[in-house]
């Protein structure tokens, strides 16, 4: 049984844990909004670039002067995953939805007999993956978001993938990242970069416009040789913006459900210390009555 002095240093230590979690919840709150905009005003550019080169894409798959970030090496040997996680912890379970998706996806990939590379983006990624697999992470990034996350990131992450592709290092790249929804819903995302897929979303319009005419100028290969690698930095800085919305609305759940946690906890508390004090007061006043009563 704790005696009152131990559950008083326990009432403390939650209440300051409370206050802790409690302004974590704000800020991840103020931040969650702020990162929400940026992530939902970039979705329909991203959105529309991909719809535009799945149309041009189209004309062009499988002729041989389609560029090689469209045509690919022929092969998928080699993959590359870019795991994208948070540098900072406490966030829920955003960062370990996203390991569980990349460590089965290596496992699927290794039991067909592919080769699998890692890029991570984050220190939870990195420190998480080297544990297992330091052997097949070629280069981690981390503080990408900081002071704030700007395009020009993401465009450094792009021209690396790049040069990994034209030095022969994969075959095929694809993001794993969380895909915001609301502040309880992050939806792990698998996304191919490299060569050019587009998703169902924004190859259905192409297939709808599949029999329309166009004349372009100049071709069309030289209009993707300059539109892919551009459409690589702005899918890698869609992602990333919302993987920032995600690991905020994450931390801000945590933050939500540990301040609640530790109300109650401290409520509990509070009970036990207020039994033991009252038994604590009936015991001495038990022991002055038989004292008196013994004179």
């Amino acid at each position: 049984m704790a005696t009152l002095k131990e559950l008083r240093l326990r009432i403390r230590s939650v209440w300051s844990t409370q206050k802790i979690t409690s302004a974590m919840k704000m800020v991840a709150a103020s931040r969650l909004r702020r990162a929400q905009e940026q992530a939902e005003a970039a979705r329909p550019y991203a959105t529309r670039m991909e719809r535009m080169l799945a149309s041009l894409a189209a004309n062009l798959r499988g002729q041989a002067n389609a560029p090689r970030l469209l045509a690919g090496t022929g092969s998928d040997a080699a993959h590359l995953l870019v795991v994208a996680t948070s540098d900072r912890g406490l966030a829920g379970g955003f960062n370990a939805t996203i390991l569980r998706e990349t460590r089965r996806t290596i496992r699927q990939l290794q039991a067909a007999g592919k080769t699998v590379k890692l890029l991570t983006i984050g220190r939870k990624g990195r420190d998480s993956l080297r544990r297992d697999h330091g052997r097949i992470i070629l280069e981690s990034r981390t503080d990408v978001g900081r002071p704030m996350l700007a395009f020009d990131a993401a465009e450094a992450i792009g021209e690396r993938l790049l040069a990994l592709f034209e030095a022969g290092e994969f075959d095929l790249c694809t993001i794993v990242f969380n895909r915001f929804r609301s502040a309880i819903t992050q939806i792990v995302t698998k996304q191919q970069l490299i060569p050019f897929a587009p998703s169902e979303s924004a190859a259905q319009p192409a297939r709808a416009a599949s029999g329309a005419i166009y004349e372009f100028e100049p071709e069309e290969a030289e209009i993707l040789g300059e539109l892919l690698p551009r459409n690589l930095a702005v899918q890698i800085f869609a992602a990333l913006l919302e993987n920032a919305a995600s690991e905020q609305g994450a931390r801000m759940t945590a933050m939500d459900n540990a301040t609640r946690n530790a109300g109650e906890m401290i409520e509990g508390l509070t009970i036990t210390y207020n039994r033991s004090r009252q038994a604590a007061i009936t015991k001495e006043l038990i022991e002055i009555i038989s004292g008196a009563e013994a004179l």
